[in-house]
């Protein structure tokens, strides 16, 4: 019977867990059209009172309402990027301008936006906190830029173009999903040079999982594309492989092309209907850049100074190259993973495979979990009775040290076809204080695609991979520990260019020798990590430091490209991509190659005109991290006060406010260039 629908009322479970068992496919779509009409009466009631319009019944109604269809949204969009099936993605394209529309009917309606511009003009904030004055101001702006002050026709045009943005978005978002998992580069016994045992078994693994026992196989995925550009000793093959992943969704069916130029021109038209030239100069009035100026500025400052080293680094790359092989050496896109690896190797005697045994998966999740134990006192216990969503996850309950919960942690580790590549940190339910005053914990999942278990081996991570997860693992502390009121300020809900600064700031630790003699033990032997091997990483880690700076300036300046024309665009991709990248490319272009149809954070996520955020970010939080230099790199007094002046507080004040209060000062750019070797250390 419909009326069984597990999303129709709050989850009866322990924690409020999500009943996966209790959950199929076909309940989505029933109890996303219900959620709707229960949050189109909850405005209605809101936007009809007959009470003059206040703080508590009309921007505070508003927070709170929508329940049911946050509780079922919650699911829905973390299943869309973990686990979805065609009959999935099918649901989600005939719900995406459904909830457009309904959002937009929100946000449009003149009656509850002449309410809460008259909350807005009367708001008195002597009498209220800081998170009540950020919710009037978000909540007042939200509608803003969301075309409530529009008129008449603009009003009915910004309708359509959000409706149609949301289309182009999901439509880009699935044609990626869709077309990584069609490439394979399958290999014979002639095909192996180079690679190591730990890349064998998980290719001769992904060959038998297709019905092949006499090949190898090599997917698009990350653990199987990096390491086999990185190791393997055929360029042919690697340059075959390289083709593979730029040419994704340039033709054919998931063909991405079009539908990118659509979201940029789209974009572009909404912009103009808020006044504005370009979409970026929208887009930032909500972030601490404020300006595609500011961004540009900072885009540049790094560019001037990393430069030059990158270009030292690659000068130095080709002579190693030309020296290897006995004859000069032209490399190619496809050439510097395998030269710089090899390079690295010979200056320090490292590499991925002599580290890799001492990272096995479950040694570096309790490693993880140590770390946070040591910082911030939260304690994780496996919860095996919490329903998944697929047999791989892990579900965790956390508490603080006094056994108050703290919230819940889902852990999904490996690829699948129905999963998108990457990693990423997302809530099933996210932190607030409900009416009763109960503080509602959050419910976190981290999805990654690290390397498989073999038949011979646990996963083994690279050095990548646990920086990946402890990146990961930022963003879901940031969700974890926070206390705020609202929903719509807790957690990662802050500015789109200080959202990475948790995460990133957890990245350090991966080359402090405390932290990695916390867990690192060889999977066969139990032995630690030898002390000179941790020398040689610690040694290692400015390496390649320019050119891997240079490069995400290059995906900085693609975004902002994009999100930065001023009259709509119908010219060649190619080119176009080509022209934002040219001062900063170390290649020439390879024809028929280009990110932008795949670059899923810019044209389906949440990072248009905001991946430069990456680098604003990594400057806070290298200046962070230069505290707890200062202080001891796991003193508790320091990490209290990140804790209480930044984690914990989500967007209930702005971003420089939270960091001023707990640096004293404004973040300096030196500490990330002391850290990459650009300048020396004091």
């Amino acid at each position: 019977m419909i009326e069984d629908n597990i999303f129709y009322k709050p989850f009866r479970t322990t924690g409020g867990a999500v009943p996966f068992d209790r959950i199929t496919t076909a309940d989505y779509e029933p109890a996303i059209l219900r959620g709707i009409e229960e949050h189109d009466a909850e405005v209605k009631a809101i936007a009809e009172n007959q009470a003059e319009a206040t703080f508590e019944n009309t921007v505070v109604a508003l927070e709170r309402a929508g329940s049911m269809l946050n509780r079922v949204l919650g699911v829905f969009y973390p299943m869309l990027s973990a686990n979805a099936d065609d009959v999935f993605m099918a649901v989600s394209s005939r719900m995406a301008p459904i909830l457009s529309t309904h959002f937009n009917n929100i946000t449009l309606n003149e009656q509850l936006w002449q309410r809460v511009k008259h909350v807005h003009d009367h708001f008195d904030a002597s009498r209220h906190d800081v998170e009540d004055q950020m919710l009037m101001r978000e909540t007042y702006d939200g509608f803003v830029r969301s075309g409530a002050n529009l008129q008449g026709e603009d009003r009915e045009l910004y309708r359509e173009l959000s409706k149609r943005l949301t289309e182009l978005t999901l439509k880009f978002d699935q044609n990626a999903l869709k077309e990584t998992p069609r490439f394979e580069l399958w290999l014979s016994e002639d095909d192996l040079a180079g690679l190591p045992e730990s890349v064998l078994d998980a290719a001769k693994q992904a060959a038998k999982d297709k019905g092949r026992e006499d090949a190898w196989l090599v997917t698009l995925d990350a653990p199987s594309y990096i390491p086999f550009m990185k190791y393997s000793d055929r360029r042919d093959l690697r340059e075959k492989l390289y083709k593979m992943y730029n040419r994704q969704c340039t033709s054919g069916e998931y063909n991405n092309l079009d539908v990118l130029r659509d979201i940029a021109n789209v974009r572009l038209a909404i912009a103009n209907l808020m006044g504005r030239d370009t979409f970026a100069e929208h887009k930032l009035q909500h972030t601490m850049a404020e300006t595609p100026a500011a961004v540009y500025d900072m885009l540049n400052q790094l560019r001037d100074a990393y430069l030059p080293v990158e270009r030292e680094e690659m000068q130095r790359l080709t002579r190693f190259a030309s020296e290897l092989e006995g004859k000069p050496v032209k490399i190619m896109l496809w050439d510097y993973s395998y030269y710089s690896n090899k390079e690295k190797d010979s200056m320090f005697e490292i590499n991925d495979e002599l580290l890799r045994p001492y990272f096995e998966l479950s040694r570096v999740t309790m490693g993880v979990f140590g770390f946070a134990s040591r910082m911030y006192g939260l304690r994780f216990v496996p919860n095996y009775d919490a329903q998944v969503f697929h047999p791989e996850v892990e579900v965790y309950d956390v508490t603080d040290e006094d056994g108050k919960a703290v919230g819940m942690l889902y852990l999904d580790f490996f690829p699948r076809a129905t999963k998108q590549s990457g990693a990423w940190m997302t809530s099933f339910r996210e932190q607030y204080i409900d009416d009763y005053g109960n503080d509602v914990r959050p419910l976190v999942t981290l999805t990654m695609n690290f390397s498989r278990p073999t038949e011979t081996k646990p996963s083994l991570l690279t050095v990548r991979e646990v920086e990946t997860f402890m990146h990961e693992f930022g963003h879901a502390l940031h969700q974890l520990l926070t206390r705020c009121k609202y929903q719509s300020l807790s957690g990662t809900n802050v500015y789109r260019d200080f959202v990475e600064v948790p995460s990133q700031f957890n990245e350090n630790y991966v080359y402090e020798r405390e932290f990695l003699d916390s867990f690192a033990r060889h999977y066969q032997t139990g032995a630690p990590v030898p002390q000179e091997l941790i020398d040689r990483l610690l040694a290692s880690s400015q390496y390649g430091a320019a050119y891997a700076c240079v490069r995400q300036l290059g995906f900085g300046y693609i975004d902002m490209a994009w999100h930065s024309i001023s009259e709509p665009y119908e010219g060649d991709d190619f080119k176009f991509e080509y022209d934002a990248v040219k001062d900063v490319q170390a290649f020439e272009p390879v024809d028929g190659c280009i990110m932008s149809p795949q670059f899923t954070h810019i044209f389906s996520g949440g990072y248009a005109a905001g991946y430069y955020g990456y680098k604003w970010a990594e400057v806070i939080e290298c200046d962070a991290f230069s505290k707890f230099q200062e202080d001891g790199i796991f003193n508790r007094e320091t990490a209290r006060s990140w804790v209480d002046n930044v984690l914990s507080r989500g967007g209930t004040e702005a971003p420089m406010t939270l960091y001023k209060r707990f640096r004293g000062r404004e973040p300096h750019i030196d500490a990330m260039m002391r850290r990459d070797g650009i300048i020396p250390t004091k």
